[in-house]
């Protein structure tokens, strides 16, 4: 078994000096705003995330993304935000996306123009599901959704996008809802999830949904667009009524779950980012059950650290891109 490639990313001292500054500027915006658990209307939160509230760029639609709805395996009607690479020849794979916002807020047509770019860039088909929300739809209804929408990308990809070779990722919840997914492939449908992709792309994840990790628990706070509150928050709405024993089910905190005949996959997360440890402890475990296992972490970005413009994000992003064209080759 080769060892985990572990990176740390961000040391140059002008890399850092953007990176402290975009974090304070992020910092007072986020001072001067109602906190997202104590606004506590998940869709007036959603209407204000889209408009560039909460410390997230506004929304920015690009004309190469389209939505489109489909019949899951399941029989249920699923969106699904498609973005294609230019030219009219077959792709050279599909990646399958899962947006963030603790399962309670955010949009699969909230990165339009890195979904583009990852289209653009590493010649591939991108669909972004559009998964259920909590409370509205609390679990198991998103995780529902994401195993539909890979149930679906498996049997239809080749024909729909021109290339059967998948892979698979995502931001925080996106990442969760990821290893959620794969995890029910191989336990559910005896899918091999290292035969069915080719990588999983998993940013600054959240894996532990009982009683978080010791980075988690003691972010207090802080805003760094997620803190303990806001965690704990999300994890209410998504999981009401469960106990914390429940809470440990790896089909809810996939840190606990066997993680053999997993793809190969990138980790990433900053070192000011309050679920460090979750990607920390998973890239772990990802690597000692067997699978290839690559760990990067950047020195003080804070949780979604790529959403900005900053010479860090533009770094991390490329090396996603090459990460995503070294598993095609």
């Amino acid at each position: 078994m080769n060892a985990p490639t572990i990176l740390l990313i961000g040391q140059d001292p002008a890399e850092l000096a953007e990176t402290r500054d975009t974090n304070d500027r992020l910092e007072k915006l986020a001072d001067s705003q109602v906190p997202l658990h104590v606004v506590d209307d998940p869709q007036a939160i959603r209407d204000a995330q889209r408009a560039g509230g909460f410390g997230f760029p506004p929304l920015a639609h690009v004309r190469e993304a389209s939505w489109r709805t489909v019949i899951t395996p399941d029989g249920s009607r699923l969106p699904l935000r498609v973005v294609l690479p230019p030219g009219d020849g077959r792709p050279d794979g599909v990646f399958l996306h899962f947006h963030g916002g603790g399962g309670v807020i955010g949009s699969a047509d909230g990165q339009d123009r890195r979904l583009r770019d990852l289209a653009v860039n590493c010649h591939v088909a991108v669909v972004s599901v559009e998964y259920r929300l909590a409370p509205e739809h609390p679990y198991p209804a998103g995780n529902d959704d994401a195993e539909q929408a890979a149930l679906w990308l498996m049997e239809h990809a080749a024909a729909e996008f021109g290339s059967g070779r998948l892979l698979i990722g995502g931001e925080s919840a996106g990442a969760r809802l990821s290893v959620s997914t794969l995890l029910r492939l191989r336990d559910r449908h005896g899918v091999s999830p290292a035969e069915a992709f080719l990588g999983a792309q998993l940013s600054f994840g959240g894996y532990d949904l009982a009683f978080g990790t010791p980075s988690s628990r003691h972010a207090g706070d802080r805003n760094r667009l997620i803190n303990t509150p806001i965690l704990e928050w999300f994890r209410d709405k998504l999981l009401p009524g469960l106990s914390p024993a429940e809470r440990f089910d790896p089909d809810i905190s996939p840190l606990y779950a066997d993680l053999s005949a997993m793809p190969p996959a990138r980790f990433a997360v900053g070192t000011a980012d309050p679920v460090l440890d979750d990607t920390l402890f998973m890239a772990a475990r990802w690597w000692a059950a067997g699978n290839a296992a690559e760990l990067v972490v950047a020195a003080e970005g804070w949780h979604g650290f790529t959403l900005h413009p900053t010479a860090l994000a533009r770094q991390e992003l490329a090396a996603q891109e090459e990460f995503v064209r070294r598993c095609l080759a």
